[in-house]
């Protein structure tokens, strides 16, 4: 059966969302970057590079990432 995921971060640059993914993946959240290479740069559209999560560790996910927002 497959995992549902949820967003929990969008970003317009990959590296952003890899920083995020890292910090959740090195934190004990299981996390990934979607839509990294969706981008049409020479049409000025950028799709929103996302993090996602599994289902059943959004809410964790959403207050650590609360959390680290906090500190900067």
């Amino acid at each position: 059966m497959a995992e549902d995921f949820k967003t929990v971060a969008k970003f317009s640059d990959a590296m952003s969302a890899h920083i995020t993914a890292g910090m959740l993946n090195d934190n004990g959240i299981p996390a990934a970057v979607f839509g990294e290479n969706s981008s049409y740069v020479s049409l000025n559209y950028v799709d929103p590079v996302e993090v996602k999560v599994n289902a059943a560790d959004y809410d964790e996910a959403m207050a650590l990432l609360a959390q680290d927002n906090k500190a900067e």
